[in-house]
């Protein structure tokens, strides 16, 4: 069958990489894709935001199966403008509809399904501009520090963690009424901070069968040790030392579960991932936020350990019949490097010459912000590309990703060198 994936990020390259090993993969397609898309399938120059474009390479290009990778367009409604095409009705699409897509494009949205259906989170508040002074009232009687978050999609940076209730009131004050993040932060949700680590765990669904893909811990501030501003991830790793297995059944009963159920009982019919952005406390799950698509870089991490023909998958996911397929992962460690721009995630330069590639052996590569010029691989993004290792021991997946990340060259190029340290001396 032929398939097109929408996006243009590392993420989009690990979805073309799996689905090229299917047998099932006649013609593969991103829209718009990258240098390294471009080695595993056919990049097309369309905007995944241009829907009428994107149903016209539909239809030009026979495709039976389309794969939504970034949250804008499917929080924009591309599901449903596709879903409304008389000719398209028997396109296999993973991703939800605009209604699901709810989940990650509103934050009080999202607050208000957990807190219906009994998922356990942070307790919450929601305020507007007409409602500023009573946020602000809100805050002086409020616990330090507090978590302040955009409505809206933010591009991963409308999360603000203040330590004083003046910082707080006069980020309330900016995200309100100086528009510090435009129309997402529209609407602010103040939110207690909870005190625990961090770690991802994904879902893929047909709309009443799910299958828990491999959980994955990123890291998002561009320093060592967790420092510095954050960025849209500087590595990930999986699987996740203190995700235990009696943990992630609590995930699964107290969230997933629940999850599933409450768009069932709001008559969401949802077909595609669920990004459970978690926080361990103690020893209990609370989620933090979804996303309605993988992320990146755990992308990088997560895809390689499925051993499942992934066409297979994705086709059972929007068939409604992922029950009739048991998952497969890999027992071995996952870590990804990620090398970005110098200056990124402020102002970066882009066009430098990547050089070094065809020296690595036994790693995976995913491109991320990259171009085809002239025969050479260029820098074209903050996150350039995503450096991926696996070993039967964190340990030496660690070193292997680290040696990689070393001897790729561009110009400015930055990388943490701490990626899954901290897992390290956790396990110790």
């Amino acid at each position: 069958m032929n398939i097109l994936i929408l996006g243009s990020g590392g993420r989009e390259h690990a979805f073309a990489w799996k689905l090229a090993q299917s047998p099932l993969c006649d013609t593969l397609f991103v829209a718009p894709g990258n240098a390294g898309t471009a080695q595993a399938a056919t990049n097309l120059p369309i905007s995944y935001n241009d829907f009428p474009a994107v149903a016209k390479a539909v239809r030009d290009e026979k495709i039976a199966l389309l794969i939504v990778g970034p949250e804008e367009p499917l929080v924009k409604g591309i599901v449903d403008y596709l879903r409304q095409q008389p000719d398209l009705a028997d396109l296999r699409i993973v991703g939800p509809n605009a209604q699901g897509a709810q989940l990650e494009g509103s934050k009080d949205f999202s607050k208000q399904f957990m807190q219906r259906h009994g998922i356990p989170t942070a307790a919450s508040r929601t305020f507007t501009k007409d409602s500023l002074q009573e946020g602000l009232d809100y805050l002086q009687t409020h616990a330090l520090p507090v978590v302040l978050k955009a409505d809206g999609l933010a591009a991963g940076k409308g999360v603000i963690i203040a330590e004083t209730v003046a910082e707080a009131q006069r980020t309330l004050k900016d995200m309100l009424t100086g528009h510090t993040f435009g129309d997402a932060g529209s609407k602010v949700v103040i939110e207690q901070f909870l005190r625990g680590i961090e770690l991802s765990v994904f879902v893929l669904t047909d709309g009443v069968n799910y299958k828990i893909l491999p959980e994955a811990k990123d890291y998002k501030r561009i320093g060592e040790e967790d420092t510095g501003p954050n960025t849209g991830g500087m590595g990930a790793v999986s699987p996740v030392v203190f995700a235990n297995p009696s943990f992630l059944q609590k995930v699964e009963e107290k969230v997933v579960k629940p999850t599933l159920l409450g768009l069932q009982k709001d008559g969401i019919h949802y077909q595609g991932f669920i990004f459970v952005g978690l926080m361990k406390v103690n020893s209990e799950p609370f989620v933090i936020e979804y996303n309605t698509r993988m992320g990146d870089p755990e992308t990088e991490v997560v895809l390689p350990r499925i051993q499942n023909d992934f066409v297979e998958l994705m086709v059972a996911t929007a068939d409604g019949e992922l029950d009739k397929i048991p998952i497969r992962i890999s027992p071995q460690t996952a870590v990804t490097t990620v090398l970005v721009s110098g200056g990124y995630p402020g102002e970066y330069t882009t066009g430098k010459i990547i050089s070094d590639l065809e020296r690595l052996e036994d790693i995976m590569v995913f491109h991320g912000g990259t171009l085809n010029q002239d025969g050479q691989v260029l820098t074209n993004g903050g996150r350039v590309l995503a450096i991926t290792a696996q070993a039967n021991s964190l340990e030496n997946a660690v070193r292997k990703s680290q040696e990689a990340a070393r001897m790729v060259q561009f110009e400015g190029k930055q990388y943490r060198k701490d990626i899954g340290v901290d897992l390290i001396r956790y396990a110790d």
